[in-house]
């Protein structure tokens, strides 16, 4: 295919896109009926040391009930430029959001949300919620637990900063204790790493002190003390459950995690 025949095809497509309406459709493509409020948008935001596939369980279960869910990337690279993309992607939805977030993710949402009055419930999921100022290499450090540290880690440094890995021999144990040791496997081998500064950099002023939150603590956590989720949950004046699982309950118990976001979405304004 020529130059010329790519260049007409992207008008093609970008004339369509630009034909499409812009109000909200329910899950079957049809316009909403006017008058019938629209089912939110679930954004689902990942954690260090995994990407968007970890979701896929739980997105599977929220868009048979009806729900519209964007995965994103999050790329991992500083508290303020994740949630200035994800505040990027916010904008770009009309209608209702509920945005979850998973440990690092759920820094990301704290700072992205606030001031978008479209996003009505927070959900954290095993998630770091901090407080204005605060760092989470400070949060870790409220309780004793966490394994997620030397020497389970693995640096390295790439072009304007240092990465950081939990050591694939760690990672079952550090992460995610309760799922198969072959998943394990594969989810330290394609896991994706934190930019080491991130755990240094103070978060803005939370979303979570003006948007209802939720909040599932994982009793079994080796990443995040679970007694640090249950303190930040408090704080933040969550809705809060438990679930006995690792760090990572949306792979490993999946109907939980959906029930808790599905609760949200129902009750929140």
């Amino acid at each position: 295919m020529t130059a010329q025949h790519l260049v007409r095809r992207a008008a093609v497509v970008m004339a369509l896109v630009l034909a499409m309406p812009l109000g909200g459709a329910s899950a079957d493509g049809r316009p909403d009926v006017e008058g019938t409020a629209a089912k939110p948008t679930i954004v689902l935001v990942h954690g260090a040391w995994a990407d968007a596939s970890g979701w896929a369980a739980a997105t599977e279960r929220l868009q048979d009930q009806g729900y519209t869910v964007i995965a994103l990337a999050n790329p991992l690279r500083g508290v303020p430029s994740d949630a200035a993309y994800l505040a990027s992607v916010l904008a770009s939805i009309s209608g209702p959001i509920v945005l979850v977030g998973h440990s690092y993710g759920g820094a990301v949402i704290t700072n992205a949300a606030t001031g978008n009055p479209n996003v009505k419930a927070l959900v954290f999921i095993a998630a770091f919620a901090p407080d204005a100022g605060e760092t989470l290499a400070q949060i870790l450090a409220m309780n004793p637990g966490s394994q997620a540290a030397p020497p389970n880690l693995t640096f390295r440094p790439y072009p304007g900063g240092l990465d950081t890995y939990i050591s694939p021999s760690a990672f079952h144990e550090v992460f995610c204790a309760d799922v198969p040791a072959a998943t394990a496997a594969m989810m330290a081998a394609t896991q994706r790493p934190l930019d080491t500064a991130i755990l240094a950099e103070p978060s803005a002023v939370p979303a979570w002190r003006t948007i209802p939150s939720w909040y599932l603590v994982a009793a079994n956590d080796h990443a995040i003390p679970p007694a640090t989720e249950r303190f930040m949950a408090k704080r933040a004046g969550a809705t809060t459950r438990e679930v006995d699982s690792s760090h990572v309950p949306m792979i490993s118990q999946p109907s939980v995690v959906t029930d808790l976001i599905a609760d949200a979405a129902r009750r929140a304004g």
